[in-house]
């Protein structure tokens, strides 16, 4: 790694043993999947989606809560209807996947559009850095990759376990990132702030009750927040920028970047974390069945209070 402790890919003898072989084996299926006209590919995702409803029950009770905590005002209908959408948008999310890591950027143009490219563009130019705010949207890795296009940035990144897999993902995102840092260099990413670099991080997760506050998100009033935000910020004096990829009709995809976010509360890790969720409903409501619902956003309780999952065992 160099000074900046810049992770890349490397490719060594190991990542071709056996024990990988079934891996390189599906990456390649999805490499030829992606080859296909997209209808076809919209055609497999949903139906991928719709059986994944079926199979995975524990993740289906998950979403069912978290649509059932934020919205409550929606009737049942509605949220099942909700829970059927966000299910095809997660069968899809595969596939979008590989559009994200295999497409060329001339096919990948042709289906997709930026809105609020400007925001950024002045910010950049003014030579601040950028912290733009990606919220975990299923349709994320391909929103990254639309806008890494014409705006290349430096990737926050989580190594998979899987060695094989880990290296396609880096090669993958390396085509819309300059470079990717471990999601705990926290001082890499400040560097990369002071230097005018636009920085990816989401916040919108559940991270556990470390270095985290509680804050309302919807209509949960405390879900445990992140106050990485507000250190970044402070540290590394940025312009926030959200931005939301979503999956158009047609199969037309575009990336709606939020302009810059005024008056953040940079002294108080409360209010810094309740305004940031603020900012995450705002985009999370552009395309509510298109946001990754799968995942336990309110596992971590304040003390003494109860679980609001009945699996209290299910990791994400």
């Amino acid at each position: 790694m160099s000074q900046n402790q810049e992770i890349r890919p490397v490719f060594t003898k190991h990542l071709l043993h056996p024990r990988y072989w079934l891996t390189w084996l599906g990456i390649g299926f999805l490499y030829l999947l992606v080859l296909l006209p997209y209808p076809i590919i919209y055609q497999l995702g949903k139906s991928l989606g719709l059986l994944s409803m079926k199979l995975i029950g524990k993740r289906k009770e998950t979403a069912k809560q978290n649509l059932k905590l934020c919205f409550p005002d929606k009737s049942q209908q509605e949220r099942d209807a909700l829970l059927r959408d966000n299910f095809i948008s997660t069968g899809l999310a595969i596939f979008e996947t590989g559009m994200a890591w295999f497409w060329s950027d001339k096919r990948l143009a042709k289906h997709s559009s930026i809105v609020g490219d400007d925001y950024i563009t002045k910010v950049q130019q003014s030579g601040q850095g950028v912290l733009l705010i990606g919220i975990h949207f299923l349709t994320l890795e391909l929103g990254a990759r639309i806008l890494g296009m014409s705006h290349p940035g430096v990737g926050v990144y989580r190594p998979n376990d899987n060695l094989v897999m880990d290296y396609v993902q880096l090669k993958g995102r390396l085509k819309s990132n300059k470079y990717m840092l471990d999601r705990y260099n926290t001082k890499g990413m400040i560097r990369a702030l002071k230097n005018g670099e636009l920085l990816w991080y989401a916040p919108d997760h559940d991270y556990g009750p470390k270095n985290s506050v509680f804050a309302p998100l919807f209509s949960v009033e405390k879900a445990a927040t992140t106050i990485g935000t507000r250190i970044l910020v402070k540290l590394g004096q940025p312009a926030i920028i959200p931005f939301t990829p979503k999956r158009e009709k047609k199969g037309h995809y575009i990336v709606d970047v939020t302009p810059v976010l005024k008056g953040y509360p940079i002294d108080d890790d409360v209010l810094a974390a309740t305004f940031m969720n603020k900012a995450i409903e705002h985009e999370i409501l552009k395309a509510p069945e298109q946001y990754m619902w799968l995942h336990r956003r309110f596992k971590t309780r304040p003390k003494g209070e109860a679980p609001l999952y009945t699996d209290s065992v299910q990791s994400d």
